[in-house]
């Protein structure tokens, strides 16, 4: 859109006052381009299981070994390495396709 901007002031104002402007909006652009790319490398979204892995979830069905967890409203299979009772926070450890691998809160 500067650029744009800086082509109008060039026909409009003419050498060497719309050259000025044209290199200024440019030199914008350029500026703009590289600091979305820079914000979009920082704060990339995160999306899928490995943003499950270390969140808590509450046990619907007794885990021993296998059983089921309430997670952000959602029923899921789980696996736990040591029997957890109903109603007990467990954490989540890894996921594997849709079964949870889970631990008891400590």
């Amino acid at each position: 859109m500067l650029l744009i901007l800086g082509l109008v002031a060039l026909a409009v104002f003419g050498m060497p006052w719309g050259l000025v402007a044209l290199l200024v909006a440019l030199r914008l652009e350029v500026l703009e381009y590289f600091a979305w790319r820079h914000f979009l490398r920082r704060y990339r979204l995160r999306s899928g299981p490995e943003t499950i892995v270390g969140q808590m979830a509450t046990v619907i069905d007794e885990c021993a070994p296998a059983g089921r967890v309430r997670f952000h409203g959602e029923l899921w299979n789980a696996r736990a390495s040591e029997p957890v009772s109903e109603g007990e926070r467990v954490r989540i450890m890894a996921v594997d396709g849709l079964t949870f691998d889970v631990e008891p809160e400590r």
